[in-house]
């Protein structure tokens, strides 16, 4: 982890990131793990609440989760709710590139800073606003979390098990999606400006609708044929065979037979040579409408046999076989480590931290992991007195009256 390695792709690129949590700060986050620089604006001896959540490291009292979000990021301290703190931002804004910000709508308008002034100030800028329910629309102002978009979205309903309650993922999901749409779209809008000549622009994303563009062709299904998918527990509807299945010393294999070809050579494998060769099973249409006695079959074959020889057996015929990975299995798997996926941070802070490698990976101009997330304000000096020339005086007196 060294500030002065190679630039990236993103090189040149400067992002302002305001807001906190999770959604706008991992879009950003991507942007940075990409070569942009980012600075994060953090509210005066608090920061943002993500140092605070879940798993603490006990030597610093920060969140481990902070060093992973807040990589290659610099942050510097600004009262947002200040009477100055506005007119620093304005002056911010003429030096950056992209602002992300994920406040509930209409934050900015009230602090003075909505798209006409900042487009004014910069008209170059790329304003990426991440939100609940998107800028406009009947929910605009309602309040939202990750969770409710992925309710909403139509993610839970479809989760989990036909006579259970709808579950959900131990993770941000809806916030990370979020991100993830905010930093296409960011990037979208740059290349815009790059090779179309085109000026700054708004970037809308909405929780809700980052979620539901990932359901596939549900709503197209609902509109031609009223097909309302419901949940199916492990198995995939209208896909067949594809499940996950006991294996005799109680592992948990997930067997993908769905292609025509894999599935000849699964049933084959498995010692059903009749079903290989079956004119019913010959594509997926006709496999869909016999799954149960497809699923039934593969579940009784895989009860006979250890996961590690229902691998085996079926790796060696080229049908996809998988276990189920806790954190500790991938943390131990090689090709996990061979890909770069687990990489070892260090700083003195902290001392050696692995965190989840760069993705996608780019060959000529990769990602990289230059610093764990920062301590709070340790880039007041560089910003405000490097990008914008202010005096250590005029920092100190800012910070006297709680400006920074």
């Amino acid at each position: 982890m060294d500030q002065g390695s190679k630039a990236g792709p993103l090189s040149g690129l400067r992002v302002l990131e305001m807001g906190q949590l999770v959604a706008g700060p991992f879009c950003s986050r991507i942007l940075a793990d990409f070569g942009a620089e980012v600075i994060k604006i953090e509210l005066p001896g608090q920061g943002d609440a993500l140092r605070v959540w879940r798993t603490m490291l006990e030597e610093t009292n920060t969140s481990l989760w902070w060093y992973v979000q807040s990589r290659n990021k610099k942050s510097i301290t600004l009262n947002l709710n200040h009477p100055e703190a506005g007119e620093v931002v304005r002056q911010l804004v003429k030096q950056v590139d992209i602002l992300v910000e994920n406040f509930k709508p209409g934050k900015l308008e009230e602090w003075g800073l909505g798209w006409e002034e900042l487009h004014r100030l910069n008209p170059k800028l790329i304003l990426t606003r991440i939100s609940g329910w998107g800028q406009d629309g009947p929910y605009r102002d309602k309040a939202s979390y990750g969770s409710i978009g992925e309710s909403m979205g139509g993610l839970r309903y479809i989760t989990g098990f036909p006579d259970r309650p709808p579950v959900r993922p131990s993770i941000s999901l809806g916030d990370s999606l979020s991100g993830m749409w905010g930093a296409i779209g960011t990037l979208t809008a740059v290349v815009n400006r790059v090779a179309n000549g085109g000026e700054g622009q708004v970037v809308d994303v909405a929780l809700n609708e980052a979620v539901f563009a990932m359901l596939e062709s549900m709503i197209t299904e609902y509109d031609k044929l009223g097909i309302v998918r419901e949940r199916a527990g492990t198995a995939m509807p209208g896909i067949a065979p594809v499940n996950t299945y006991r294996c005799k010393d109680g592992a948990y294999a997930v067997i993908a037979g769905n292609g025509d070809g894999v599935f000849k050579r699964m049933m084959n494998a498995m010692g059903h040579p009749e079903m290989a060769n079956d004119p019913r099973f010959a594509d997926n249409a006709g496999r869909v409408k016999h799954n149960d006695l497809l699923d039934s079959v593969m579940a009784e074959w895989a009860s006979q046999h250890s996961f590690e020889e229902a691998s085996q057996i079926l790796s060696a015929v080229d049908v996809p076989v998988g276990p189920i990975y806790s954190i500790a299995d991938i943390a131990a798997d090689p090709h996990f480590q061979a890909r770069e996926m687990i990489v070892e941070c260090e700083s003195p802070e902290t001392g050696p931290l692995k965190e989840p490698g760069i993705v996608p990976k780019l060959s000529a101009t990769p990602g990289e992991i230059k610093w764990i997330g920062p301590r709070l304000g340790e880039h007041n000096r560089e910003i405000y007195g490097g990008l914008l020339g202010l005096s250590d005086e005029q920092l100190q007196e800012w910070a006297t009256n709680g400006l920074i």
